[in-house]
């Protein structure tokens, strides 16, 4: 199939044009904060999504001429460190952290005219060279344009962060708390086979995790139909399980104990009343919202209930899986639309749990994809002949350090160019910031 330059570019604008509608929803006082310490202060994304896209297709791909070096290089790259080193030394949440970074002017006019080439880029440049590492398929142009979709997931969890009188709400938002807690069902999943990954060219891209296909035979299991709710992850918090050591794991536990944590980060506690600290406002606890939590407290949960976190083969069968095949996705061929879940930027919210029967995968169990992503119990890891991919060639790789867990499915806030079943995000096992749920298996 021919590479279509119109319809690449024409989603680069679309990338484009929602990163600055995320940032122009920012008071000015937020731009060099840092909403969590662990990652750069706010100001750093702005430069670094075109930084991106210049620096790998126009500079790396294409070797063209620098715009500016020492901004190119200040926006390189971003950071993703152990939860320990939070809170340390300046720049902690919600601190300012200007000195060093460049104003916003200067990065406007850095983004416009990286924007600029990279369009050109796009619409006229030989962008698809067979044989090319970085061009064959026209690799470091989807490189670009998947990375920053995932991006604005992130820009979203960090602006979840920040006080929310540093946020203007859109006309007409209002979070859709209807709806109630769905009946607890399991969901018995027979054996057979799940296709871990996918064959190279299958797809017209796929990150280098995503390579090659793997098959895992997947014995017999039970799962839940639908994700944890707020409602029975609130009996865990009320029976004490957060003071009690026996379900955590040792470094949980003391991740738990040096940070004071309680309860979820979406959750806060106000005269004696649960809310859910949302993007704009607080609103009393949604029951039938799926559970945000790290997979710490996600894997504490699980043990509690005489129960475990699914491993990724098992997601995969549970989603993808069926009596007659795999399917493209949980529901089958039709394209993902708001009938099927809630996912590509549809809500700021997670909606009730069980309110898109019609995304049910074929055993019937619920939101496997959108409404939050899904802890797994698998160490992010490569598969058998993995190869680094050469637009981004740390994408994957820094990350196989046995701290990384594998996370599946979907969130509000991912892009509906991500729903393929070989799409694999990360987290630390103790990172709470994400939008992540989780059911269990036995």
């Amino acid at each position: 199939m021919a590479f279509d330059r119109p319809a690449a570019a024409a989603w680069y604008r679309r990338n484009r044009a929602r990163s600055r509608g995320l940032f122009d929803l920012l008071a000015d006082e937020a731009y060099y904060s840092k909403p969590i310490a662990l990652r750069h202060p706010i100001v750093f994304y702005e430069g670094h999504l075109p930084g991106f896209s210049f620096n790998t297709l126009v500079k790396k791909a294409l070797r063209r001429p620098s715009i500016d070096p020492r901004l190119e290089t200040l926006f390189a790259r971003g950071i993703d460190p152990h939860e320990t080193t939070a809170g340390t030394g300046a720049g902690h949440a919600g601190g300012d952290a200007r000195a060093g970074w460049p104003e916003r002017d200067e990065v406007h006019a850095f983004a416009d005219e990286a924007d600029r080439q990279v369009i050109d880029a796009l619409l006229h440049a030989d962008v698809e060279r067979p044989g090319d590492p970085l061009l064959d398929r026209a690799e470091a142009v989807f490189t670009i344009l998947e990375h920053e979709v995932m991006h604005q997931e992130t820009l979203l969890y960090m602006w979840h962060r920040l006080p929310l009188a540093q946020k203007r709400a859109p006309a007409g938002y209002r979070p859709r708390v209807d709806g109630v807690p769905p009946p607890h069902e399991w969901i018995d999943i027979p054996a057979g086979c799940a296709t871990l990954g996918v064959a190279r060219g299958t797809y017209a891209f796929g990150w280098d995790n995503e390579h090659p296909a793997l098959s895992a035979n997947v014995p017999a299991f039970a799962i839940e139909r639908h994700d944890v709710t707020n409602e029975r992850y609130r009996e865990f918090v009320e029976a004490g399980g957060y003071r009690d050591a026996q379900w955590w794991r040792p470094d949980d536990w003391a991740w738990l104990q040096r940070e004071q944590i309680a309860h979820p980060l979406f959750w806060e506690q106000h005269d004696a009343e649960w809310f859910w600290r949302g993007m704009f406002h607080l609103v009393p606890l949604p029951a039938a919202w799926p559970v945000y939590v790290s997979q710490a407290e996600a894997s504490a949960y699980a043990r509690w209930r005489g129960a475990r976190l699914p491993s990724e083969g098992e997601f995969q069968r549970a989603a993808y899986g069926s009596p007659e095949g795999e399917r493209i996705h949980p529901w089958g061929g039709a394209e993902p639309d708001a009938s099927r879940g809630v996912f590509d930027f549809t809500s700021w919210d997670p909606e009730a749990a069980g309110s898109h029967p019609a995304g049910a995968s074929a055993w019937g169990v619920e939101d496997l994809v959108g409404n939050g992503w899904e802890w797994t119990s698998t160490v992010f890891g490569p598969f058998p002949g993995f190869h680094v991919m050469a637009s981004y060639p740390e994408y994957s790789a820094d990350f196989f350090d046995g701290e990384h867990i594998v996370i599946k499915g979907a969130s509000t806030a991912t892009a509906k160019e991500l729903l393929r079943p070989s799409f694999r995000n990360w987290f630390r096992a103790r990172y709470p910031y994400v939008y992540a749920t989780f059911r269990c298996a036995k």
